[in-house]
């Protein structure tokens, strides 16, 4: 468990940036309190602010150093983290929950039996566990609007592969250490491929560009493979969308 004695904490980070860290490890409660932190600040109307980007266990912001010092900002940010107790703070407004059509093992997914093994658990619990996690969008991050997911139970904190696939396809769902991640891209990786969607996660050509956000949650349904066929069309893979209050 990480020691949150001494956090959150800001440091610098280069000429125009400052992280504020919330955790030295990824757990839930450092990664609610990067998110409500993150949209806390992005209400907050601090003029200098270019950016304000929140990852598993921080957050980073981003400033114009010709009209806002570090010092400056430094007292601001640590003004707001003085309001309240992030750690315990509501998650942000505007999230979703996000059903993903998913087809398991397979010809598609073909390491489901692999991650299964590490993991300790049959194919069949493996999916039944996989497929009825609710996981939140902790940071997106390695690719263009490209997820990471979780936390998983414990059975899931397995190592990584120690050689790399190739390449999965986009909208393959892999795992490690407790978490699940959906390539919004074709890419090598060294997590194991379990799962395969329809969805399309990056959007160039939209007003938004990418289609999860931090904090969404989402979980992966078990279809047949001709199930996920009929959404190829589908930018959203045939997902079901549903606004959180």
């Amino acid at each position: 468990m990480t020691d949150l004695t001494n956090m959150p904490v800001i440091r610098p980070a280069g000429l125009c940036g400052l992280l504020v860290t919330f955790g030295l490890e990824l757990t839930e409660p450092a990664n609610r309190a990067a998110l409500a932190f993150a949209a806390a600040v992005e209400r907050s109307g601090i003029e200098g602010i270019e950016e304000c980007a929140p990852s598993l266990a921080s957050v980073f912001v981003r400033f114009d150093p010709l009209g806002l010092r570090h010092e400056a900002l430094t007292q601001a940010l640590e003004q707001l983290l003085g309001g309240q107790d992030w750690y315990a703070a509501p998650m942000p407004t505007g999230r979703r929950f996000i059903r993903v059509p998913t087809v398991y093992g397979g010809g598609l997914a073909p390491q489901l039996d692999e991650a299964a093994e590490a993991a300790g658990v049959t194919a069949d619990e493996a999916v039944q566990s996989l497929s009825g996690s609710r996981v939140r969008v902790q940071t997106i991050g390695f690719a263009p609007g490209q997820p990471y997911l979780g936390l998983l139970s414990p059975e899931w904190d397995i190592p990584r592969q120690t050689n790399l696939t190739k390449a999965v396809p986009e909208g393959a769902l892999v795992v490690a250490i407790r978490q699940l991640v959906l390539f919004s891209v074709s890419n090598p990786t060294g997590w194991r491929h379990v799962g395969q969607t329809a969805l399309k996660l990056f959007r160039p050509d939209a007003d938004d560009p990418f289609f999860l956000r931090p904090g969404d949650e989402v979980q992966f349904i078990p279809v047949e493979p001709g199930g996920l066929a009929q959404h190829e069309g589908d930018p959203d893979g045939g997902a079901i969308i549903e606004v959180l209050r």
